[in-house]
């Protein structure tokens, strides 16, 4: 069975973008400098042809990819998520041993960002997060240690507690 690709609405957003420009825009400009290249006679030397054809190779392979992660996307409202603890979608506010404070969301595997704070829900912080409430501690287990954790705060866009 098919595991589902758990997404938030601008995720999923994002996706059919990237894949609107892919398909409407990149691609079919990319088949006119082929077609262009192709007439020009000897392609084995045409870089035009040679780039395009492999460029579309590429364009095709990613478009197949958005198209699969569409059509099993399973998208989760992230504006009406509690905030008594942390689930998916949930922005989370930590602070470590050392004081030091962080802000992550946990988001699908096709939006993470980590210069943003968008982590993955099958990420070993965020596994470590999900379910926990308010000042709860939370262990991240890392390759060669265990970091300590306290939830200060757990929020959505616009609202905090």
């Amino acid at each position: 069975m098919e595991e589902k690709n758990y997404i938030t609405p601008a995720g999923l957003q994002k996706l059919k973008d990237e894949y609107h420009q892919l398909a409407h825009g990149e691609r079919p400009k990319l088949v006119e400098v082929v077609a262009w290249a192709a007439g020009n006679g000897d392609r084995s030397e045409n870089a035009d042809y040679i780039y395009g054809k492999k460029r579309l190779r590429e364009i095709d392979k990613r478009l197949q990819f958005l198209s699969g992660q569409m059509e099993k996307a399973e998208v989760i409202d992230t504006s009406s998520i509690p905030t008594d603890r942390v689930v998916f979608g949930a922005k989370v506010r930590i602070v470590d041993e050392s004081d030091q404070e962080k802000i992550f969301q946990i988001v699908g595997e096709d939006e993470i960002d980590l210069a943003r704070g968008l982590i993955s829900w099958k990420s070993p912080v965020a596994k470590a997060l999900l379910g926990k409430r308010l000042e709860d501690e939370a262990i991240i287990k890392k390759p060669a240690s265990e970091e300590v954790v306290t939830i200060v705060a757990i929020f959505r866009d616009g609202f905090e507690k």
